[in-house]
């Protein structure tokens, strides 16, 4: 297995979200190139302090060290039954052989949630779990992720010569169905699947993402593998305490008309406890899924709209089978 598989790319030129210099076309070049041979890379320069990305490990760390009564307090109904969340929330371990918590626009407030009425827009009262510095922590990092992401599908957006500022069609803050997850995998004592493939131990299953952009920090202990699409090998993600990991998504797929692949991949079994934070960038709930807006000046408002989109790919998950 080689290092080098996976790219790392400085994206500082396009951080002030000017793509128009030179050094933001060529670093707007690699990520095309990025996107379309592997599906995944790495980003320097992303803007986010390191010390932020610790703290928020550190939050994620002390939440799961929780006992599980009181991590249940965040639970959806299917695993506690006094509360009304569905979709936002803690699971155990025992679906799929890690915890998480699905965090989404810390903006969403329960008047809001109960007004707009969609499946998963929900508020999910954190103070249950979290104190306030946490909590204002996690807000912050939610809204600098969410304001990367964003720069990287303007980039997209600039590679099809379309204005940037059209991503504001596919995505408004209090409508984004984007998810900040914790996932945090205890001493697992056996695998979660045996790949049929190559026969490797796993601790999370082969897969593909669901939304546009997955943005993910993982912690030392790595284990994250993608696949190559030709050869079918696997290659290690590295680590790299500087870097965020980026990985295309279906509706990213969808959007360009299957120039930015989906791309498989998966983490190995660990038998030491490992934490990682992915931010599944996701458009609004009421986007209509149009193949013409990446590739027409003409976007055609009509299609599936992003959460019927979103409800099929999450059916192939054990996590969300609530």
């Amino acid at each position: 297995m080689t290092k080098n598989y996976i790219p790392t790319i400085n994206i500082s030129s396009l951080i002030k979200n000017n793509f128009e210099t030179l050094s933001a076309l060529k670093t707007i070049k690699e990520i095309e190139k990025a996107c379309v041979n592997i599906g995944f890379f790495q980003v320097t320069g992303h803007g986010l302090n390191l010390k932020e990305i610790n703290k928020i490990c550190g939050i994620g760390n002390k939440f799961f060290n929780l006992s599980d009564s009181k991590k249940k307090k965040l639970s959806p109904k299917k695993w506690n039954k006094k509360n009304n969340n569905l979709y936002r929330g803690y699971f155990p371990n025992d679906v799929n052989g890690k915890e998480g918590l699905d965090i989404g626009d810390l903006k969403i407030t329960k008047k809001y949630s109960s007004k707009t009425r969609n499946q998963y827009i929900e508020y999910l009262d954190l103070n249950k779990c979290f104190n306030k510095t946490s909590i204002e922590a996690l807000n912050k990092y939610f809204e600098n992720i969410y304001n990367l992401s964003e720069t990287l599908f303007k980039s997209v957006i600039k590679l099809n010569k379309l204005d940037p500022n059209i991503s504001n069609k596919a995505f408004s803050r209090l409508k984004t169905l984007s998810t900040l997850r914790f996932n945090y995998y205890p001493n697992q004592t056996k695998p979660v699947e045996i790949s049929k493939q190559d026969g490797v131990a796993l601790g999370c299953e082969t897969h593909v993402d669901s939304g546009i952009f997955t943005v993910l920090y993982q912690d030392k202990k790595g284990g994250l593998q993608v696949q190559n699409r030709k050869t079918k090998k696997w290659y290690n993600v590295p680590f790299n305490k500087k870097a965020l990991v980026v990985n295309t998504g279906r509706a990213l797929e969808f959007l360009s008309k299957g120039k930015f692949k989906a791309t498989n991949h998966r983490v190995l079994w660990n038998k030491s406890k490992r934490l990682s934070i992915p931010f599944f960038f996701e458009p609004s709930y009421d986007f209509k899924m149009n193949k013409s807006f990446l590739n027409s000046k003409r976007y055609l408002n009509k299609g599936q709209i992003y959460e019927k989109f979103l409800n099929q790919s999450l059916k192939k998950f054990i996590e969300y089978q609530r």
